[in-house]
Formats: C-alpha cells, structure tokens, sequence
C-alpha cells in the first residue's frame, strides 16, 4: 500500500490530504481533513464513448448523518435518502469550478464521489470538497487543466463605528455575523465560479472579495502542484477535435441562407428544434452520400452556427435578436395576476416568461432541514419549476433536475436579505416560480417575479430585487464583448453565464459559471458595471407597476400572531393534558401551537375568531391587578359566596359579606350560575387568590 499524505495551513486551520490509504479500486481517491471536517474523493474513470457530443462528467456530494455524530430523526427510516437540496448545491459547486478545465473532446465517463465524513462546525464541507477534488483530478490520469482553490470570504463589522472587512474562510459562528458569504474557486490568474448572497453590498466590496480569494488560493495550488510532481499518474492522451470542414464548407456553399432562417426561427421559439433544421440535416446528409451520420451534421451545424453568432458579436457588435450589446430585451410586469392566491405576478423579459407565486402561513409550517451539521428550520421557502413545454418542447413531467433546484436556490438567495424578520412579520413564506417559456436567464427573471409576487403578497420588503444574467464572448484576455440579458443561444455559444441580482442599493446574490478558462480582474469590473446599468433599468420597470408592499396581506391568506407570555404560565394555557388549548382551538376554529420556547402561534383564516383566541391567551397571562374592574360570569355557587370568571382561566371569589350593602344570608338570593356581574379586585392574598366585591 502506497500512502502518501503532505499538510498546509490555511487561516490557522490544518489542511491535510492523504492518497492511496482508501478507496483503492477507483483510478485516484483522497482523503481530505481541514481542522475535524474531513471528506472523501473518488475518481472513477470509465468507457469512453465516442458517439457523444459532451464529456461525460458527474458530480455526487454524499451526506452521511453519522458525519455530525447524528441518526435520522424519523421513527421508521434511519437510513439517508435521496440527496438533500444542500447536497445537490454543494454537488453544483464542486462540478461549476472544475467543469471548464477539462478538454472538450475527452469522452471517457468520470465519476466523482465526495462523501462527508466528519463535521466540526468550524470548517466549511463546501471549501474542503473542492479543495480535495481538485487534488484529487490533479494526480489523476484524467487530462484536467488545473489545479484549482477554493475559498469562502466574509465581510464581518470589526468596531462600533460600522466598520466592516473581508475575512478569509469565516467559521459558523463568524457567518452568522457576516454581511456577505463569498465562494470563489480560481486558478493563479482567474475566476472560474462564485456563488454569493450579500446583504446590499456595494459592487467595489465584493469585487475585493474575489481579488482577496483569488490572491490567497495560490498557496492551495501551489501545495497542489508540489504534490503532482511527487504522485501524480501520467495524463490520458487527449483524442483530437473532429473534423468538420467538409460539412462546413458545403453549409457555406450551399444553405448559409436557408441556416440563418432557421436560426432566426430558432430566435423565435426559444431555441427549440423546428422543421426547417431537421430538413437541412437531411438534404446535407443525402449530398455528402451518407458519408457522416445525421448526429455528425447536427454537430456541425451547431458549431457553424455558434461560430457565426460569435464572429457577428465580436466584429461587428451585432447579437442574433438584434440588440446592442447593453441592452435589456423588452419587458412586461404585471401583479395580482391569479385570484385567490396571497400573492402573485408576471416578469417577462422577452421570452422568458415566469408566474411567481406567494403563499403565506404559520411559522409552524417552516421547513425544517435535518443534515449532518444538525437540524434547521427554514422560513422562507423559493421553488423553482420548469416543464419541458416552457421549451416549446414535449417530454416527461418528473422531480425537479439539479439544475431547477440550483435556480430555485439562487433566487432564494436573492430574496433573503430583503425580507423582514419573523417578529415583524411571523410568517413561514413560500414562493414558486412558474417557469412558463424559457429562453435565457429564467433563474434571475424568478428573482423579479419573486420580489413582485412578495411585494402584491403585502410581505413588507426592505427593497425590490431585480437580477439579470451575463454574457461574454471574447477573442483574448484584453478583446471581449460583455453581452446584457443573455439569450439561450448566446448562452450557449458563449463563454460564460454571471448572473447578478440585488436592489438599487446593492448585490444580493451572484453565480458565476464559465465555459472558458476564466475571467480576469478587469472583466470582472466591467461585467459588474454593465449589469447595475441593467439591474437599475429592470427595477424602474418594476416600480412602475408597484414600488412598495401592499399594506395588508390578502384576506385568502391566514392571519398569524406570535405571543411569548411568561414561561410559568405555559401550563395554564395549555391546561391539564392539553385541555383548555384543545377547547380554544375548537371554540375559535384556529390553529394554536407552543413551541420549545415556549411561544404560542395563532393562526387562521378568520380574523375575529384569531383575535378571540389572543384575548383569551393575554388575559390567561395577564396578571390582575388591585381595583381592576370586570363584567365576569358566575360559574359556581357555594354557600359563603360566589366563584366569578373575570378573564378566561381566572377565578374570583365574592364573599356574601362583599355582595351588597347589607347583610347577605343565602347568595343564592342575589345571584345565580351563569349571570353577568359587575365586579372589583379589591385583596390578592399571599396565596394569589383574587377576592373580589359587587358594585
């Protein structure tokens, strides 16, 4: 057994990654610790399978509960299931930063397994996993053009002035403090993936954050590269590009025109595959004498075309649906949009077209998210949902892909920093976006339809959030065009999809994904310049239709009010075995739960009926007061006096002597069960018994 292991400080934290020890039967594995966090890499390598278009590359991120000294919490099923939301984001993070380093034309199927080991709620899985897989790809027989780090940067207040700076890998407890999560994976000279929220920061800070990731990867790299020249396997060669020319220059020759009506119908429809190119395919296969299969022609003409879109692009500024190069495609904003919904809203911006939709209840309906690093429970809730006819196309309806939960993440990313908090709006909130036509940045078209259906919702928002998504076609490092709201097509023949969403203040989420080698410090800047111009652009469209929440919630939405009342008075709220909570509940129709911390949470549709119910919970809790005055009930009569209901749970007892001004022999005579009296406090014993007197 050939074990090599070789350690690096990061942040005064202990980086250690050890080969050969583990998973011995896959081409390279690496068992990775940072502090106690620790993961393990494998890298399966496969078939190649020429026929495909694509390298056949999967990312898996596998949680174990045992990883956080934790079994599952459901009675029946103690084995983890299918991954997790969190799993498959840390899945996407993994897979975006090493992605564009791999030939295109590698066809081998590469299978790369990260399995959580150990958490010490310190040290960042994300970071460590990354880290690892790009050791691990490194030594690999797999071409890859790395290696690569990745870190995560915080912006954390360091007096009481308000000032703030960037801290590198900022543990749990420093996240929770911090104004920004920043993760970036870089080589020594560029940015190959970000993925941010932020709470309104400024363009310049976060531009400082990628810098301070970028500039303090390199140690992780070099650490890297000094251990590839130590075990690194020798490289697979690398099959050549396919040769096209012939097709190519028949495509030039004889349907360049009929190409670009096809391309323009494409424009047309979203992308989606139409007559007119299945019928060009055909003629050329029939004119080369079936000498390259249809698949092969398919190929071809997409590369004829994506050549084409980028020469137009980058030589004459010219972008296939005729826009300049900054400028946002023609937008439709309309709210209030279904009709018993809480909230909801239309966000078009050329084809893409998204129905985002607001529901609001009770704070008992948080998710609540059981991972290795403990138990969550999440209030605000984004879902995004595609079917394949928002691609003009037919297909099978099934779970949400990867992809859609990676959307549906970012634009909850987006949303968070602005919402209110839960004492001054206690709601658990949920948002789906309907992703009704597709055809370019429908994951940022979801933050605007979110913030709107927020908004028509009445869910007071700090600020409207608007996102749009980039585009950058480039010759070299120093001749490149940045490209405005992206369409699909320039999506994919392009180098590279920023999506930047955030309010007029500032940014509240990125995701950065290249298909180049990276973005360099000036593209950045320019990228980030040119998308607040959008940004601003989009937000006026929306303030137009509505610039602030409605005032009130919908009347089809719960009415839901917290209370906290003194913890010794829990008992007497829920009763002896849950008594007088369940009458309450029954005789108000409302939901009311307690919680661990012992607050009450009523909700329900009818408002008259929750208010009852919080009345009668503040006057169990309320404390009584000598010389209050109440219309009480009498519910019992004894023969020294009557027991008076002054306020619901509280009991008061009017002796005969306190029941008129005279001499009282039976009370009988002067009241019965069920009357309503006019009583004072006049004593509260040391015993806490309340006595009371008639007036």
């Amino acid at each position: 057994m050939n074990i090599f292991e070789d350690s690096l400080e990061i942040n005064g934290q202990k980086l250690t990654l050890q080969f050969g020890k583990l998973a011995q039967a896959v081409d390279t594995s690496v068992y990775a610790k940072l502090g106690d966090t620790a993961v393990l890499v494998t890298i399966a390598v496969g078939p190649e399978n020429s026929n495909i278009d694509y390298f056949p590359l999967t990312v898996e991120y596998v949680e174990k509960l045992y990883a956080g000294g934790l079994i599952k919490g459901s009675r029946w099923v103690k084995r983890e299931g299918r991954p997790s939301d969190e799993a498959v984001l840390t899945a996407r993070v993994v897979d975006r930063s090493i992605r564009p380093l791999f030939p295109k034309t590698y066809k081998k199927q590469v299978q790369i397994v990260v399995t959580l080991l150990s958490v010490d709620g310190v040290n960042d899985p994300a970071v460590l996993s990354c880290i690892a897989t790009s050791a691990a790809l490194s030594v690999s027989s797999i071409p890859w053009n790395g290696p690569i780090s990745t870190l995560r940067i915080g912006y954390v207040s360091v007096n009481n002035n308000g000032e703030s700076q960037l801290i590198l890998n900022p543990t749990e407890t420093e996240e929770e403090f911090s104004s920004l999560d920043l993760l970036v994976s870089s080589t020594k000279e560029k940015v190959l993936m970000i993925e941010t929220k932020a709470n309104m920061i400024d363009d310049k800070i976060i531009q400082e954050g990628i810098e301070m990731a970028k500039k303090e990867g390199i140690k992780i790299i070099d650490f890297i590269e000094k251990i590839t020249k130590k075990i690194g396997k020798k490289k697979d060669v690398v099959p050549d590009e396919q040769d096209y020319s012939e097709i190519i220059k028949l495509i030039k020759e004889k349907y360049k025109k009929t190409l670009d009506q096809a391309l323009k119908q494409a424009i047309e429809t979203a992308g989606s595959e139409d007559k007119m190119l299945q019928e060009i395919i055909n003629s050329i296969y029939e004119d080369l004498d079936k000498k390259y299969d249809l698949k092969q022609i398919n190929t071809a003409i997409t590369k004829y075309n994506y050549d084409q879109i980028r020469k137009n692009i980058l030589e004459k500024k010219q972008r296939p649906d005729g826009r300049k190069i900054d400028e946002v495609r023609k937008l439709y904003v309309e709210v209030s949009v279904l009709p018993r919904t809480h909230g909801s809203a239309i966000f078009q911006r050329g084809q893409t077209q998204i129905l985002s939709i607001t529901t609001l209840g009770s704070t008992t309906l948080e998710q609540l998210i059981e991972g290795p690093e403990g138990k969550e429970a999440k209030r605000y809730i984004h879902h995004y949902s595609d079917g394949p006819y928002s691609y003009g196309q037919v297909g099978k309806m099934i779970g949400p892909s990867r992809r859609a939960i990676g959307h549906g993440a970012l634009a909850e990313k987006a949303i968070e920093p602005v919402l209110p908090n839960q004492e001054e709006f206690p709601y658990a909130i949920r948002v789906v976006s309907e992703i009704l036509s597709e055809n370019g940045s429908s994951s940022m078209g979801s933050v605007c339809g979110s913030s709107l259906s927020l908004m028509d919702a009445g869910v007071p928002l700090k600020e409207a959030v608007a996102g749009v998504a980039m585009g950058l076609m480039s010759k070299s490092d120093d001749e490149y065009v940045i490209l405005t709201d992206i369409i699909g097509l320039e999506d994919f023949s392009g180098e590279m999809d920023f999506k930047i969403a955030g309010t007029k203040d500032g940014i509240t989420a990125i995701q950065l994904d290249v298909k180049n080698k990276g973005l360099t410090k000036k593209m950045i800047a320019d990228i980030f310049s040119q998308a607040k111009k959008a940004r601003l652009e989009i937000l006026e469209a929306m303030n137009k239709v509505i610039n602030k929440p409605r005032k009130e919630i919908s009347r089809y939405a719960p009415k839901v009010v917290v209370l906290t009342p003194p913890l010794d008075k829990i008992g007497e709220i829920i009763g002896p075995g849950g008594k007088n909570i369940r009458a309450l509940i029954s005789r108000t129709q409302t939901d009311i739960n307690v919680d661990d911390q012992g607050r009450v949470t009523i909700s329900g549709l009818d408002r008259d009926k929750v208010d009852e119910a919080v009345d009668y919970i503040n006057n169990i809790t309320r404390v009584i007061q000598v010389g209050e005055e109440f219309m009480g009930e009498v519910k019992r009569i004894l023969q020294f006096g009557a027991f008076v209901e002054i306020a619901p749970g509280k009991e008061g007892l009017v002796h005969v002597s306190k029941m008129g001004k005279g001499f009282v022999k039976n009370p009988f005579d002067v009241v019965k069960i069920g009357q309503k009296i006019r009583v004072r406090v006049y004593e509260i014993d040391n015993m806490g018994r309340i006595n009371l007197q008639m007036i």
